[in-house]
């Protein structure tokens, strides 16, 4: 586990308990028990701090400010006795001060409860080193380069229809194949495409290569829905929508075959000219999907004007709804709501098989996650349909 434990509360037997569960754990640890020599102190990427928020002189929400203003790198673990509504709203408010606020826990501290997010606070670490480790700064030049020299592909994520277990569509998931670096991620490379005006072409590219796939596997008799990402840029081309009619024509194809997911952040953008934009894209046949739902950033005004014909609940609510009353309050209202508005629901992030039953005694229709299967090659992903794993797994579950 972490090694790098800071634990800053003010009652001394607290933290000393805290400290001994450490021990059993098999971690080292600091004390901290007042705040003003804990902010003296210099943290660096791979320390866990253990942070109570309700202290004299300097609460937690204070510490946070101040870790805020020294690009903190460490991992921070709200603590407090207060209810978890005031925990969550620390916690959110950590993260828009682009802290790494992985976790909270409400006194007295549990040690099952301690364990489990320190392991997740492992796992965490381990992804941020893969994304960051032995890899440059790319350039424009070298990203306008993937593209002329089709370095792109796609990963295809399969969709699982929640009453029969088949297969039901795929999110096409980009992936830069670098000749040096190999397989890079879309956190590695999507900041880059939009900062550097490549996003259009881009997503060009991506339709081009979705459209390429779903046509060689229509002829296979292999029909699922390809659902794709579409940036801010994209949804405020009023050209979108021919030029993706085009693209299908050409390929003989309907825009029934293609899901276009919107995120409710990219909404916030100017909303006149995307209303414009996604009603053509509707009315010339192709489905619409708002990404993320729950995050925050729309409002339900917004959801209405939007002809929206899916919903993707976000991963953080599903994948916590399990331990967490208030994220299973939040999806089951979502599954609600989209069915009252006559839309299809899809939960993201499905791990384990108490999500997919509570998911079914919701009634959603659509689960995407690894349970199911990662993001996989294409012709790996017939192959996966293929073997009708899935359908045996929901008949576990979710047929009545």
């Amino acid at each position: 586990m972490e090694r790098n434990i800071i634990i800053v509360d003010d009652d001394v037997q607290t933290s000393q308990l805290i400290q001994v569960m450490l021990q059993v754990l098999g971690c080292e640890s600091t004390v901290f028990n007042h705040p003003k020599d804990f902010l003296q102190h210099t943290l660096e990427a791979g320390d866990v701090v253990l942070l109570d928020l309700v202290m004299p002189e300097i609460d937690g929400i204070e510490v946070l400010r101040t870790l805020a203003k020294t690009n903190c790198p460490a991992k921070l673990i709200l603590l407090s006795g207060y209810d978890k509504a005031v925990l969550h709203s620390a916690e959110e408010l950590g993260r828009a001060h682009d802290l790494n606020v992985v976790a909270s826990l409400r006194k007295p501290i549990q040690m099952r409860d301690l364990q489990r997010v320190l392991i997740s606070g492992r796992r965490l670490l381990v992804c941020e080193q893969t994304k960051t480790s032995r890899l440059p700064q790319f350039t424009k030049t070298q990203f306008e380069f993937a593209l002329r020299n089709q370095q792109i592909e796609l990963h295809y994520q399969p969709q699982v229809d929640l009453s029969n277990g088949l297969l039901v569509g795929v999110e096409a998931l980009a992936r830069w194949n670098h000749p040096d670096y190999g397989l890079l991620m879309p956190a590695q490379f999507i900041t880059l495409a939009e900062q550097s005006d490549l996003i259009i072409p881009f997503t060009a590219e991506v339709v081009r290569l979705a459209i390429d796939q779903s046509q060689r596997w229509n002829a296979k008799g292999f029909c699922p829905r390809m659902s794709l990402n579409i940036s801010a840029d994209n949804i405020t081309s009023l050209a979108l929508p021919e030029q993706l009619s085009e693209m299908l024509a050409s390929k003989e194809m309907s825009g029934m075959n293609l899901m276009l997911e919107v995120t409710e952040s990219t909404l916030m953008g100017e909303l006149l000219t995307s209303l414009d934009t996604l009603t053509r894209l509707r009315m010339k046949g192709f489905g619409l999907s708002i990404d993320d739902f729950g995050t925050g950033y729309s409002s339900l005004s917004q959801l209405h004007r939007v002809p929206f014909n899916e919903l993707k609940i976000d991963q953080s609510f599903v994948q916590t709804m399990e331990r967490d009353a208030d994220s299973r309050a939040i999806v089951k209202t979502c599954i609600r709501l989209g069915h009252e508005l006559g839309m299809e629901v899809v939960a993201e992030g499905v791990e384990n098989e108490a999500i997919l039953s509570i998911l079914s005694d919701f009634k959603c229709d659509i689960a995407q996650g690894f349970l199911f299967g990662k993001a996989m090659p294409a012709d790996e992903l017939h192959q996966w349909a293929e073997n009708g794993k899935s359908a045996a797994l929901i008949s576990r579950h979710c047929v009545a």
